[in-house]
């Protein structure tokens, strides 16, 4: 039941005791503080890794030839590994029914030029599929498509920062560009969530760029999709068995570290997820750790508190004052102070937070907007009050069964 006399008394002793009450609201504000701005900074870390990999498909294989290390059915060491055309239809022929796209990528650099305007940009010789795989967004026109790859067309669609650069406003679907030597109709236009370095990439079929390098069947990396179905574990079952076809079928030592390499998006994105939840907890345990030594403090100066005002408790004893009366205004003081100061260290701990949202902490430290959710911070902060009332509770009840007597002569 409020109490106006109690209330009263409490803000008399707040008021006499100011530097007692600053310390005391002090610590539960900077241990909250404290641990909104680390739990903040863990959960940035995992947004890094979320965006680092959202940007493209997770259920996909990457396949680079590189050179090989060891010598193997009459082949040297250090001989270069090249896919072919021919690679993309045995791996469909084999595996097709754990495949949802398989798809080229021959990546170029080349000068492109629109009317006085030109720069240079990557160029990648691909299928339909990648617009998949790198979850392309199309603003206008379309992507390419498999009638533009059986019939090699000169077809080229272009990022967003692209077109902005060296077409100045104008509208590129439709136009001709001249990409490094040869005539290309843009007929699309992308953007992508990577950013703008994405956004400066120009995709053409993988046979048109075949066919400008002299009509070869050569590709430089395959992208493959696998089914989703088969899980995680199918997932790595299948990057195995896929390993071993293409050395098998390159004459590659199962021994050898070089030859090709099968990079599984899905498994690296488990296995930085696994790696930034650790940090995670580590750093939640050092905010707890942070939080422990909060309420300890307010065990501490509540120990203090009690023992500076033991005259005053034996005077309110003898004018009447009962042991719950005493315990129970103290203890709502404590949970006042806390309360407030509790609160106002999560609220500068959330501004904190969103004051450093965006790209401060991004590009050094690999920390993409830091947050916290609402409903942990406010429990975490009622957590503390409920410890530091109930560090508090102790040496008040301990103080209220001082006989008046003895509290009156206590110096």
């Amino acid at each position: 039941m409020f109490s106006r006399d109690v209330w009263k008394e409490i803000f008399e002793a707040i008021q006499k005791n100011k530097l007692r009450t600053f310390l005391t609201g002090f610590t539960v504000a900077l241990g909250i503080f404290i641990f909104v701005t680390l739990f903040g900074m863990g959960n940035g870390l995992n947004n890094t890794f979320m965006k680092f990999f959202s940007n493209d498909a997770t259920n996909i294989f990457r396949l680079y030839p590189t050179q090989t290390t060891l010598p193997y059915a009459g082949f040297k060491a250090k001989r270069q590994i090249e896919f072919e055309n021919g690679d993309l239809d045995d791996i469909i022929k084999e595996f097709g029914p754990l495949i949802e796209y398989i798809t080229p990528r021959i990546r170029r650099s080349a000068l492109v030029t629109y009317k006085d305007k030109s720069d240079n940009y990557s160029n990648l010789g691909v299928g339909p599929g990648m617009q998949t795989a790198e979850q392309t967004i199309i603003m206008k026109g379309r992507y390419i498509n498999t009638n533009d790859i059986r019939k090699k067309l000169k077809y080229a669609v272009i990022g967003r920062m692209v077109e902005k650069d060296i077409f100045k406003g104008d509208d590129a679907l439709g136009k001709y560009i001249d990409l490094d030597g040869s005539v290309f109709k843009v007929i699309g236009v992308f953007q992508d969530d990577g950013g703008d370095n994405e956004e400066r990439n120009i995709f053409i079929p993988f046979t048109t760029r075949q066919l400008l390098e002299g009509n070869n069947d050569k590709i430089g990396q395959i992208t493959l999709a696998f089914n989703e179905a088969i899980g995680y574990s199918g997932a790595m079952k299948f990057q195995g068995q896929l390993d071993d076809f293409i050395r098998q079928k390159k004459q590659i030592s199962a021994k050898d570290s070089g030859g090709i390499r099968l990079e599984n998006v899905a498994d690296d994105l488990k296995r930085n997820q696994q790696f930034a939840g650790v940090l995670k907890i580590i750093i939640s345990a050092i905010a707890f750790v942070v939080i422990i030594s909060g309420i300890i403090g307010i065990s501490n100066i509540m120990v203090f508190v009690v023992k500076e005002r033991t005259k005053e408790i034996g005077i309110r004893k003898a004018m009447g004052a009962t042991p719950r009366i005493i315990t129970s205004t103290i203890l709502l003081e404590s949970v006042f102070i806390t309360a407030i100061f509790g609160f106002t260290g999560m609220v500068l701990g959330i501004i904190v937070l969103n004051l450093i949202e965006g790209k401060v902490l991004e590009e050094d430290y690999f920390i993409t907007n830091p947050s916290i959710n609402i409903g942990t911070a406010v429990f975490v902060t009622i957590l503390l009050v409920i410890c530091g009332t109930l560090a508090a509770y102790i040496p008040a009840r301990k103080a209220a069964k001082i006989k008046p007597i003895v509290a009156l002569r206590d110096e």
